[in-house]
């Protein structure tokens, strides 16, 4: 099977070549989903991740069906 990879506002400008499914590989974690999603690019700093629809830090490990999704830092007032 397969992950599903999805990127919101800003990151979705910043990978614009980004793979909307990757396949499952033992091991995988939420960052080692964004590098293989995105060709290797940096994950930047303080970007917000969730697995299948729940906060997730970067080093978590993701299962083969999973929704990996990554959000830029909210900031408001």
């Amino acid at each position: 099977m397969s992950i599903s990879v999805k990127f919101f506002a800003s990151l979705r400008e910043a990978v614009p070549g980004a793979a909307p499914r990757i396949d499952h590989r033992d091991g995988d974690t939420v960052s080692a989903v964004w590098q293989r999603a995105t060709d290797g690019a940096a994950m930047p700093d303080h970007v917000l991740c969730s697995v299948n629809l729940e906060h997730r830090q970067p080093h978590e490990s993701v299962a083969d069906g999973d929704e990996v999704a990554f959000f830029p830092p909210v900031t408001g007032g």
